[in-house]
């Protein structure tokens, strides 16, 4: 059988049972996508239902409040993605509907090559093949391809090659099964290369490269930044800031950050560690309870201690709050 075909029965028997697969609803499978960019199917399911479940249309995630929709998304992560989503829900409802086009949907706010394809296939039946990191890994590994896949060059050549492979007429099913493929048989490390239905036909495997495809070039150079949290307690208050635009964690929330530690103010964890995609951040927490009301530096206001929960946090915030319940 051709490697179409192998993958196309492989899925039939192995594929993922996911519920947006269910449906052909197009906010549901883009809600699911914008989900799980740089988040496992694990930890995103519970926010994909919980999503579905308060916003069940993309008219109705379009009249939530910005707040809100970062309160939801709180724990995911890169919250550029949950900021895009809400602006992409009002495009879309500006439009008078989900475009059904490949350009359309590439026009919403967050939307790349990638995502619009899987929309667009799945919902729509378009002839879209998709490319994310498990099919690059399937078509490096079988083809033995090793143009780096970080390049201009790499991306055409994928492209080229899996959209050569997409059956016109099913492209929603070979889209998912390679991706299932790459999540499943031909994971990143340890594939399951015995009972692969490809092996035979598998370019890596047979030149004993498996573990060295697919080739990506290192371009990323990490730095490390320094942080102190002062976490005020003051009558059943705090104080908290919203971080502006621009910023990595843009419309979220979080205590004192100061490089001046308040005489009294009691360390609560030393050097927590929070690693993100170009930096990696330590922090000290401390918590401070001041005999008289302190002034504020600009943009910070007081709140209910009590009403925190109502305000989004980054993750490194929300290990503060950890550490204060216990």
């Amino acid at each position: 059988m051709s490697f179409t075909a192998t993958i196309m029965q492989w899925f039939k028997e192995n594929g993922r049972i996911l519920p947006w697969r269910e449906t052909r609803d197009p906010y549901a499978i883009w809600l699911s996508e914008i989900i799980l960019q740089q988040t496992r199917i694990e930890q995103g399911m519970p926010y994909w239902k919980q999503f579905m479940k308060r916003w069940p249309s993309v008219e109705a995630l379009a009249q939530a409040s910005e707040d809100e929709v970062l309160r939801a998304w709180q724990g995911l992560g890169y919250y550029s993605r949950a900021r895009n989503l809400h602006y992409a829900a009002k495009q879309i409802v500006e439009m008078g509907g989900f475009p059904k086009t490949l350009q359309g949907i590439k026009s919403l706010k967050g939307v790349g090559d990638y995502t619009a394809a899987a929309i667009g296939s799945i919902a729509f039946g378009l002839p879209a093949a998709v490319v994310d990191g498990n099919v690059y890994r399937v078509l490096a590994r079988h083809y033995g391809i090793k143009t780096p896949i970080n390049t201009t060059e790499g991306k055409k050549e994928f492209a080229a090659l899996a959209q050569s492979l997409l059956p016109k007429q099913d492209a929603s099913a070979f889209n998912q099964a390679v991706m299932d493929f790459g999540a499943i048989q031909c994971t990143p490390s340890c594939p399951l290369c015995p009972s692969c239905p490809l092996l035979e036909t598998c370019t890596a495997f047979r030149e004993n490269s498996v573990n060295q495809l697919p080739v990506k070039l290192k371009k990323l150079t990490i730095k490390e930044r320094r942080l102190i949290y002062i976490y005020i307690r003051y009558k059943g208050k705090t104080a908290i800031h919203r971080r502006r635009a621009g910023d990595i964690w843009q419309g979220l929330y979080e205590p004192l950050l100061t490089d001046n530690i308040p005489d009294g103010a009691v360390l609560l964890r030393h050097n927590v560690k929070h690693v993100l995609t170009h930096r990696i951040l330590f922090a000290d927490f401390y918590l401070w309870e001041p005999n008289e009301k302190p002034a504020l530096p600009d943009d910070y206001f007081w709140i209910e201690e009590a009403d925190i929960d109502q305000y989004g946090v980054p993750r490194l915030v929300e290990l503060l709050l950890e550490e204060l319940n216990r």
